[in-house]
């Protein structure tokens, strides 16, 4: 039994959350999801400010559900009317490699001050990342476009982008969801960002496994404070509870500020 640390509790920092939606949460047969989970832009800006959150980086649920019958481009252009109007909202650009139409819009997009880099989302658009990987994180490379992934799941385990991302230094991804998996692991996300050989794979917060006791310090520990960044997956979970998870995390008050907002502000560079 290891000896108990009295926890840091941090000032309320003003965070900065790297993995948020909007809109209507669709998924069939499951009508009560989309009373629950639903949030539209308005509704996620308001409970990010109502918790210090200052910057909440969305895509669009339109451009990921339903599961693969999704309109990518079309959620995209909608985000892209939406989310500048939008105090303390930024943009993920979503991209679909089975949407070809979806690069060049993209490639446009990253061009707008308020569109952070790519969100994809190999479960939700049905492609296994082993075939269609090499071809996105390429893209966005070439576009110096960090990239937030859903992984966890068969589609999208994390130790699949490690091949690519060590022939690729010049890339930056985020693995969403630590403690995510289909199984009983917990470690998928935090192996993956220790195998990256150019240091540039990070993992970010917003899985419902952040609330178990002792996994958001141990992902800490284990890949370092520069690597883990705040997510939430708001409006699908509280962006209040996920907050709260960090603040009261068993961690230096230095190792907040990074996941809360410092890494944020350093990959996708916004001004403080």
């Amino acid at each position: 039994m290891s000896d108990f640390i009295e926890p840091q509790v941090s000032p309320l920092l003003r965070a900065i959350d790297v993995h948020g939606h909007y809109g209507v949460y669709v998924r069939d047969n499951k009508p009560i999801y989309r009373e629950l989970m639903t949030g539209l832009a308005a509704e996620v800006s308001a409970r990010a400010r109502a918790v210090n959150i200052e910057w909440t980086v969305v895509s669009p649920l339109t451009s990921l559900l339903p599961r693969g019958r999704d309109d990518a481009v079309a959620g995209n252009q909608e985000a892209l009317e939406i989310i500048p109007k939008t105090p303390g909202l930024l943009q993920w650009v979503v991209v679909n490699p089975l949407q070809p139409e979806s690069y060049d819009q993209a490639a446009e997009m990253l061009t707008k001050p308020h569109c952070m880099g790519i969100k994809i989302h190999p479960e939700e658009h049905c492609y296994p990342i082993k075939e269609h990987g090499r071809a996105l994180l390429e893209f966005a490379a070439r576009h110096r476009a960090v990239v937030l992934t859903h992984s966890g799941e068969a589609n999208s385990l994390p130790a699949d982008f490690v091949p690519f991302m060590n022939e690729l230094p010049e890339a930056t991804l985020i693995l969403a969801h630590i403690g995510a998996s289909e199984g009983d692991a917990i470690d998928l996300q935090v192996r993956a960002v220790q195998a990256s050989k150019h240091g540039n794979i990070y993992a970010d917060t917003s899985s419902a496994r952040s609330v178990w006791s002792g996994l958001i310090e141990w992902a800490v520990r284990e890949a370092g404070a520069d690597r883990v960044l705040f997510g939430s997956d708001t409006p699908l979970y509280s962006a209040a509870a996920q907050r709260a998870r960090v603040d009261c995390a068993d961690l230096t008050v230095a190792q907040k500020e990074r996941v809360l907002v410092g890494n944020a502000r350093r990959l996708l560079r916004i001004p403080a």
